[in-house]
């Protein structure tokens, strides 16, 4: 074997037992934790929508009429929470809990809106506020007519 070849694999070794020992070395993310703070922000996101749509319901509307105006003010709490900067903090201390509603998917609309905003309404606000929404709307839509498809050939 030729020296190179030889110093080739000493060092490729070497990284080997460094990325164990790194591995090994790595402290261990609190999972208990990140999965009860998710569960308990996202649950009290859900559980303030509840909140409000019961407060549409007993102004007389039944349950269908009145989760279109609940699912407008959680946007809009979710849209004034990221103007004012809040929303981002949340999300970095509550990880999925914040992301899953529909408050995140206003935050995340938002957020790309405001950052683009200064390349103008159109080319930069406009056209860029959807470039993280967009898969989500086409997957959701998606999602929708294969579930009704399957639905609709399954006769269930």
């Amino acid at each position: 074997m030729s020296r190179t070849f030889q110093d080739a694999q000493e060092k490729k070794r070497k990284q080997e037992a460094y990325q164990q020992l790194v591995a090994k070395r790595k402290p261990k993310p609190p999972y208990l934790r990140h999965f009860l703070v998710a569960f308990l922000v996202g649950g009290s996101l859900c559980a303030l929508g509840q909140f409000i749509l019961n407060i549409f319901m007993r102004r007389g509307m039944d349950m269908n009429a009145a989760s279109a105006p609940t699912l407008a003010v959680m946007i809009l709490f979710g849209i004034v929470l990221t103007a004012l900067g809040v929303y981002d903090e949340i999300a970095e201390f509550a990880g999925a809990g914040a992301a899953v509603p529909i408050t995140g998917f206003a935050n995340t609309v938002a957020a790309c809106a405001m950052d683009f905003k200064r390349e103008g309404w159109v080319l930069g606000m406009g056209s860029k506020m959807f470039v993280i929404a967009g898969p989500v709307l086409v997957y959701g839509v998606l999602s929708g007519v294969s579930a009704a498809f399957i639905k609709y050939v399954t006769g269930l």
